[in-house]
């Protein structure tokens, strides 16, 4: 027998070395004992502990361990054993779809990946004073060993704000530069409510309509164990035996009850964007790309989609695109930090070509998908005038189709009181070959940012 202790209960790489050692040196899985820690270690003495025999050459698919650096996060305690099972009878078994142990195994890996949505959909932060000022604490009650796994998610996600995020098993501590781990708490240990829900409560009653709730739904995606953590669960019930009032109405009176607090109900739809599933471009999207920019912003830019650099870093306008933005609208006067920039469609649709993703137009019904996130952002901000940039965000600030040829360079009056300016997207100059020509058509843009700005006044 041979008592292989791990580290931790994910710990993934103590696992993939043992269980490469073992393989190679043709253990069968009924002579192997998987524990974390030393728990087994006494009961079975020295006898347990036998050295390993000399190994062989060992070549694992990558799909296999993929598959294993998820499975190793679950709770069923069997998970050791089953993985190294199925890579004990070799290499090539994973490829039959069919096979128990394969399905098994797979459905396993389903199970963490939902668990690790769900406690990147369902955290909610409150706030806290320290000795070192403001932190922002969570309690979450993950089903399986993800809590490491999404560390990097909420780092890179909260890079700028001191946080702490407890569970039973292990706590996670960012201070702004560097992550720390702690021991496992209890919820007795996390915050109760604090003011800023006041915010995001009034933000949910703004948004939620009763005609398009679906309980069967809403309970598959947020199963009840998660509302006791989340302060809008509370209002369900008021909410769905209430009138049912039009969105955009809702998000409109919220303006005046938040008391002034824009920027909160904005970080509300913000964080409520991140988990759309309005349209089938999350799928393959790396994020949501929200807007950003000053929430009492007079000016407002409105691009088309995200590109391959703003998918990754979850900002629009910081790709080669973006720096031509950048210098299009220095050259007209314009301040990059007083604009609110957007895009029409919140989610980078692309055609994967080799390791290149490739841009492709988002159709009608991406557009339409991602007007509401468009509506309310306009009705946060209520710009004095708002510049599309390309033909999609025209089409998107005006609810129709247009040429940019037709609409260029002229005030349009909007349905909600704001006026509207149309230009090309600065893409369009990227893509020309010809430099005298690039150069002509920057200029002409530089002067159709200038004429905005004039009519804005």
């Amino acid at each position: 027998m041979r008592v292989v202790s791990l580290s931790a209960e994910d710990d993934f790489e103590g696992w993939r070395d043992a269980a490469r050692a073992l393989a190679g040196a043709r253990v069968a899985p009924s002579d192997v004992v998987w524990q974390v820690g030393d728990r087994l270690a006494d009961l079975f003495g020295d006898e347990a502990m036998l050295p390993p025999a000399a190994p062989r050459a060992l070549q694992v698919p990558r799909a296999f361990l993929d598959l294993a650096q998820t499975v190793v996060l679950h709770g069923d305690p069997e998970r050791f054993a089953l993985l190294y099972t199925l890579l004990a009878s070799g290499p090539r078994r994973i490829d039959d779809r069919a096979d128990p142990l394969v399905r098994r195994l797979e459905g396993m890996a389903r199970e963490v990946r939902r668990d690790i949505h769900k406690m990147r959909a369902f955290v909610r932060f409150r706030e806290v004073q320290d000795a070192d000022g403001v932190r922002f604490v969570a309690w979450f009650e993950p089903e399986h060993h993800i809590v490491r796994a999404n560390a990097r998610f909420f780092v890179e996600r909260f890079a700028n704000m001191r946080w702490s995020i407890l569970t039973p098993e292990l706590s996670l501590h960012w201070d702004g530069e560097a992550l720390a781990e702690g021991p496992g708490a209890s919820k007795a240990d996390a915050p109760g409510d604090d003011p800023v829900e006041d915010v995001w409560k009034t933000y949910y009653a703004s948004i939620f309509n009763p005609a398009r709730l679906k309980t069967g739904a809403m309970l598959k995606e947020m199963p009840r164990k998660y509302w006791k953590n989340m302060p809008e669960t509370a209002l369900v019930k008021e909410l769905i035996a209430g009138a049912r009032q039009r969105e955009t109405a809702m998000v409109a009176k919220a303006r005046s009850e938040i008391g002034g607090n824009i920027e909160g109900a904005w970080a509300a739809l913000r964080d409520e964007a991140a988990d759309c599933t309005r349209c089938h471009l999350r799928k393959h999207a790396t994020q949501t790309v929200f807007g950003e920019g000053p929430v009492d912003a007079r000016l407002m830019f409105v691009g088309e989609q995200p590109g391959d650099q703003e998918d990754l870093a979850g900002r629009p306008f910081v790709g080669p695109a973006g720096q031509m933005f950048d210098s299009a609208i220095g050259a007209a006067g314009i301040d990059r930090d007083t604009v609110y920039v957007t895009n029409a469609v919140k989610h980078f649709k692309f055609e994967p070509r080799g390791k290149r993703r490739i841009h492709s137009k988002p159709d009608a019904g991406e557009i339409q998908a991602c007007r509401w996130w468009y509506e309310q952002e306009r009705l946060l901000v209520k710009p004095a005038m708002t510049v599309a940039l390309g033909a999609t965000a025209a089409r998107q600030m005006l609810g129709k189709v247009v040429t940019i040829t037709a609409a260029r360079g002229r005030i349009l009056e909007l349905p909600d009181g704001g006026r509207g300016w149309v230009t090309i997207h600065p893409s369009f100059l990227l893509r020309l070959p010809d430099k005298a020509r690039a150069e002509e058509e920057y200029a002409a843009f530089v002067e159709d940012l200038k004429g905005a700005m004039k009519a804005l006044g």
